[in-house]
């Protein structure tokens, strides 16, 4: 999908690249391949900090009240609830994928880290799918490129 606008682009660009990562995630989960897993480990703990600080911070600071002043307050509101799901589900896993990268995870805590690891990956995927056919289109319409411009800017700068 093409989209018109840098802050649609920048959030696109970013989405690949956490499906990327989430797929190679779940295939370690699905295959049973904890060398992979670990290496795999600090990877995930910074996308997660990414994700859940700034790209989830900027949507609900900059876009979502933009999408509900448009008439579009529902989505923004569904996507703010997943941004909660996932902000819990990250919780829960951080300090087990730490625990996992250091290699000091105790082998009775892998079963709760395989769960909630494909627990993330399952929400974060269709979460991820969502806004790419409804949100990031979306802004194509709602932002003018002054606005566009402003926002591209603020979100690559406090990256």
């Amino acid at each position: 999908m093409s989209f018109m606008r840098q802050v649609s682009r920048l959030l696109d660009d970013e989405h690949r690249s956490s499906i990327a990562l989430l797929d190679r995630v779940g295939h370690a989960l699905a295959s049973g391949d904890a060398t992979t897993l670990q290496s795999l480990a600090a990877p995930l703990q910074r996308q997660l900090e990414h994700e859940i600080g700034h790209h989830f911070g900027f949507e609900e600071s900059e876009l979502f009240p933009r999408m509900a002043e448009a008439g579009d307050g529902d989505l923004a509101t569904l996507l703010t609830e997943e941004h909660e799901t996932l902000r819990a589900v990250a919780a829960e896993l951080r300090p087990l994928a730490a625990q996992l990268a250091a290699g000091t995870l105790p082998p009775e805590q892998r079963s709760t880290l395989q769960r909630v690891a494909s627990e993330l990956v399952e929400r974060q995927v269709a979460h991820i799918q969502k806004e790419t056919m409804a949100l990031l289109p979306m802004l194509d319409d709602l932002l003018d490129d002054e606005t566009d411009r402003q926002l591209a800017f603020t979100y690559s700068v406090d990256a």
